[in-house]
């Protein structure tokens, strides 16, 4: 999750399997159901919930914008 941007909210144990709660932006999880599966030879997985919108940041933004429309920020 961390290559993902992702921030982890918490662990909740259970009788057979943990529950790894965490918050990622939406467009770094792309895939990321798949990788999860392949890494745990499919003994773990992922389900997505919305939970808010949020800004993107400033490094990120410059990144995306160069990327997707040939800009340059100053």
């Amino acid at each position: 999750l961390n290559r993902r941007r992702g921030i982890p909210q918490g662990m909740e144990p259970r009788a057979s399997h943990t529950i790894v709660k965490a918050q990622a932006p939406l467009a770094e999880l792309f895939g990321y159901a798949a990788q999860i599966r392949t890494l745990t030879s499919g003994r773990a997985g992922a389900a997505l919930t919305f939970s808010h919108y949020a800004p993107v940041p400033e490094q990120v933004a410059k990144g995306l914008l160069e990327k997707r429309k040939g800009f340059m920020l100053r």
